[in-house]
């Protein structure tokens, strides 16, 4: 059964362009076959945990806790245990909001955009992406609903007949974020889990207990590889595909709306869309690379993660890096175009003002830092990509910071004027929800294939027998 449920369909997307054997090495290394693949992938399921990953999860899960226990004293005793006040109602709440939804971005782009334009080496990454975007979601949830004050009325907020007559106000940013968010977490779930279902039933037939068994049976949708159950997946996945592709540019221009329909000076300007998409894909990219250059390495996975999917990240990572660094300058350059001296006041007051740290650690993490990545034997080296990937996942968070708190701390009126610090509460709860994200990771990584097992099989040279490259006919060293 297992031969049956893992051989991929020989109607999946070939990309024929794009694989130069001339000029690519390939997507799988190491001489594999087909069951080379699956054995590769599945072992880690079918094996017991092993002492790292115990230490690994018990830490991640010590965190969560903590993160709950912080939201329960939040309920207990109110906002006031924030570091937010006024003028900055907006802190670490909505700064962890922006900073989470951004971090799922690239899972949509890898998995539908990428699948869309046929790049095939998205295949070894695309479910890191996917696992990564629901979880960051997740985490991003929880933040509005605990800083809207009164989280059990949270109903208010959705648009269904009551007894009170009370309807949400469609006007507000907020409600956006409702819908956008919710939206874009149940699709990416749904698209998620159905690239999973031939993978789930090659667990289903590899396993041993009669628990797996069962729960692989019944989330495998009874599976069987015949070629009808192919072209029904093929169909659904590039319909989930393409309904997913619009959300990349929809939900963080969403939730950059929640800042530029302000009339706040710093806010108030239209290329917050853009800037806000650009820079979620860029942090997004940088956490694919920190969790997948560990993993392929603690797993034994580096023939199927190969070289060249790290370079490929690295390299849109490094574009995408080019396209903030110019949104930053641009940010500059308009505010002194328009001549309006507030709009001026605040960008000169970020660099030069009391928020100088965080805007200078934000240029150096996110425009400086990963530089480096132009060197192809920095995009080699696991050091140098784990530093750059590391420098951008903070400067992101910076960034948040300095868009909600220096826009907040200086108002119109210099009597409103007042500068944020974040609370023991702040800085912890942040920390807790790391806890939670690496929980769920970490229980993905054991339970369920971390490599997308019947697509990288599609784009091996044995489903495609005729026109297509062996692989001796590509060097093991070639680039991209």
């Amino acid at each position: 059964m297992a031969t049956i449920t893992t051989q991929p369909h020989l109607s999946a997307p070939v990309d024929n362009t794009n694989d130069d054997p001339r000029q690519r090495a390939p997507l799988v290394l190491g001489g594999r076959d087909f069951m080379g693949v699956t054995d590769a992938i599945t072992e880690r399921t079918e094996a017991r945990p092993h002492i790292a990953w115990w230490i690994c999860f018990l830490t991640a899960v010590s965190f969560a806790l903590m993160f709950f226990s912080l939201i329960g004293y939040l309920f207990a005793t109110g906002v006031g245990v924030w570091g937010n006040n006024q003028p900055i109602a907006w802190g670490f709440p909505i700064i962890n909001f922006v900073f989470w939804v951004g971090i799922g971005h690239a899972g949509t782009l890898i998995s539908a955009v990428l699948f869309l334009f046929r790049q095939n080496w998205r295949c070894s990454i695309n479910r890191f992406a996917e696992a990564m975007t629901i979880f960051a979601v997740i985490c991003a949830g929880i933040f509005p609903g605990i800083h809207v004050g009164r989280p059990w009325l949270a109903y208010w907020l959705f648009p269904f007949p009551n007894q009170m007559a009370m309807w949400p106000q469609f006007r507000s940013p907020l409600l956006w974020d409702v819908f956008a968010v919710s939206t874009y977490a149940s699709v990416s779930t749904l698209f998620w889990y159905t690239g999973m279902v031939p993978d789930l039933a090659t667990l289903r037939d590899r396993c041993k207990n009669r628990v797996g068994q069962f729960l692989y049976g019944v989330f495998s949708l009874g599976w069987n590889g015949s070629s009808r159950h192919w072209h029904r997946f093929e169909r659904a996945y590039i319909l989930l595909a393409a309904l997913c592709t619009p959300l990349v540019l929809s939900v963080h221009s969403v939730v950059s709306f929640d800042f530029a329909v302000a009339q706040l000076p710093g806010w108030h300007t239209t290329v917050f869309p853009p800037y806000f998409v650009a820079g979620a894909i860029y942090g997004g990219f940088a956490m694919v690379l920190t969790l997948a250059v560990p993993c392929r390495a603690m797993f034994g996975i580096k023939d199927i993660i190969t070289d060249r999917h790290i370079d490929n990240c690295c390299k849109v990572m490094l574009g995408v890096g080019m396209i903030c660094t110019y949104a930053y300058g641009l940010e500059f350059f308009t505010a002194w175009y328009s001549g309006h001296h507030f709009e001026q006041f605040t960008f000169l007051n970020r660099p030069f003002g009391s928020a100088w740290l965080s805007y200078g650690s934000l240029f150096f993490l996110n425009c400086i830092g990963p530089q480096i990545l132009w060197f192809r034997w920095a995009r080699r080296n696991v050091w140098t990509i784990m530093f750059a990937a590391m420098c951008v996942n903070a400067g992101m968070w910076f960034e948040r910071y300095v868009i909600v708190v220096s826009s907040l701390s200086r108002d119109f009126l210099p009597s409103s004027w007042a500068d944020f610090k974040p609370t023991w509460v702040d800085i912890w709860m942040f920390i807790g929800s790391f806890g939670l994200f690496f929980t769920n990771f970490l229980l993905f990584l054991k339970f369920l294939p971390i490599v997308a097992i019947a697509e990288v099989k599609t784009v091996m040279p044995e489903a495609h027998a005729h026109g297509h490259a062996t692989p001796d006919d590509v060097p093991a060293s070639g680039g991209h």
